[in-house]
């Protein structure tokens, strides 16, 4: 197999059209991307090849076991779906992120979808209109600043543990972890991020959030869709859910122009923010657009990280007593930012929850020409799928993959791990611009948690449902007491 060397924009594909006319140059092995071959057919039969699609989580492994770390497979006619190059290793992966030129691009059906619902935001912008609005955001999303979204967290995380400890059982109480960390990401979003108060409003939030993507993803993925102007009933719900999200947009923005000193902070940076080649400041609309998909990022992905985290820490006492004394070492006052650097223990907790259980377990592209994916050619057209699930499981690269053990990512186990076998937040120029964000949330808040209460979880499983990001399929019980 040729290395997963990416070519440059002038040089990839071109050749492989019929008027190209332009020299490749040799890959290491002798060839250009025209010599490579195809990726390999998958073997599975149609039906499991389109259940395991629809499900993606679970699927990008069956796909895997039956066609190996590369495979090609198709749900119908070019003219109707595109053909799918599905990327379960480390190489692949690396190939399709790390792309800087559009020839594999945010135009995927998923992407098309959701900006036809939504708008166009940093998440689903193709290429050309993607890289000024990454340079006009890029200064948001800068440590200092995300250390002041960031910091309301622990404030948040100590008013929900006290509502869970305010009683004299001495038993406890029981939760359910998913709830309550729903609420928990919510309060902070509305609090610290948006300046509102959201405890009353966080399921018209969340749910409008959820049927409005869950409805973009599922209409992607199916190779017979209505047309676009036909007002089914599910079409209906997903226009009213995001009629309903851009309202509550719409009205942060008025309400941080009519007074600048509103405490909605990153709706203030948005406002003020400029790209620094041309000047040319967002529109509101374009605000909007990026306060709906920070609202979503910020919303069940945040939510899922630390339910999964403290139902691993329920079930893990030694675990849950190792951050605990982390916790305690620091002394008993409210955490900050600038307490994570001596929470190290309560950091790779974090990144474990992450590896098991990435909010976002696949992502997807375009082919918009002729490419290279860990040696095999991807021809222009393709959609391209990556499962990060999937490599983060991978049992051929990681020592017992389903156990839950957070000294996996000490600096020793580390420093020799292939940089895209773990990536959470995607990988290359279109990574998530608000993981520094995530990390800071999740880590303040699970520290916060397990400070204060010790947890015990309930169910031995964790289910899980995809109408988007990855969520808790249902309720994650456990009892928690005072510490």
């Amino acid at each position: 197999m040729v290395s997963g060397r990416r070519l440059g924009p002038i040089q990839r594909g071109r050749g492989n059209r019929p008027n190209g006319g332009i020299a490749l140059p040799e890959t290491r092995h002798g060839r250009t991307v025209a010599d490579l071959p195809l990726a390999p057919l998958n073997p599975l039969p149609y039906r499991q090849r389109r259940d395991a699609l629809r499900n993606f989580h679970t699927g990008t492994d069956i796909l895997r076991d039956a066609g190996g770390p590369v495979t090609r497979f198709t749900l119908g006619p070019r003219w109707l779906m595109p053909p799918i190059v599905l990327a379960t290793s480390p190489q692949g992966i690396r190939d399709i992120n790390s792309v800087r030129d559009g020839s594999i691009d945010k135009t995927s059906a998923v992407a098309a979808q959701l900006r036809s619902l939504i708008g166009g935001n940093l998440f689903v912008l193709p290429h050309e209109e993607w890289l000024p609005r990454r340079r006009t955001l890029q200064p948001v999303f800068t440590k200092q600043r995300v250390d002041s979204f960031a910091g309301h967290m622990a404030e948040a995380a100590e008013k929900i543990v006290g509502s869970w400890l305010d009683g004299d059982d001495p038993g406890g109480r029981t939760i359910d972890l998913a709830e309550q960390c729903g609420l928990l990401s919510m309060r902070v979003l509305g609090r610290s991020v948006l300046g509102l108060n959201l405890d009353e409003r966080a399921e018209a939030v969340a749910e409008p959030l959820r049927v409005a993507t869950s409805y973009a993803v599922s209409r992607a993925l199916r190779p017979l869709r209505a047309p676009s102007w036909l007002p089914t009933p599910a079409r209906k719900r997903a226009h009213a859910a995001t009629a309903t999200i851009r309202g509550l947009a719409d009205e942060i923005i008025a309400a941080c122009r009519a007074d600048p000193d509103l405490d909605a902070p990153l709706v203030h940076a948005l406002i003020a923010a400029r790209d620094p080649e041309t000047g040319r400041p967002l529109s509101d609309a374009e605000i909007r657009d990026e306060m709906i998909i920070f609202l979503f990022a910020g919303q069940d992905t945040t939510a899922t990280t630390l339910t999964y985290a403290l139902w691993s820490l329920g079930r893990h006492p030694h675990i849950q007593d190792r951050v605990a004394a982390e916790v305690a070492a620091i002394g008993e006052r409210r955490l900050s930012t600038a307490d994570v650097d001596r929470l190290g223990y309560t950091v790779q907790v974090v990144k474990e929850a992450l590896r098991l259980c990435p909010p976002g377990p696949t992502g997807t592209r375009m082919a918009t020409e002729d490419v290279e994916v860990a040696g095999y050619r991807v021809q222009a057209g393709t959609m391209l799928v990556f499962g990060r699930m999937s490599v983060q499981r991978d049992p051929s690269l990681w020592e017992n993959p389903l156990e839950f053990d957070p000294d996996r990512f000490s600096a020793e186990r580390s420093k020799d791990r292939d940089r895209w076998q773990y990536l959470p937040f995607g990988g290359g120029p279109r990574s998530c611009i608000g993981d520094h964000f995530a990390m800071l949330e999740a880590t303040l808040a699970v520290a916060t948690v397990v400070g204060r209460a010790r947890i015990t979880a309930l169910e031995a499983d964790f289910p899980l449902a995809v109408p988007f990001t990855m969520v808790p399929d249902g309720v994650i019980g456990a009892q928690v007491t005072a510490r």
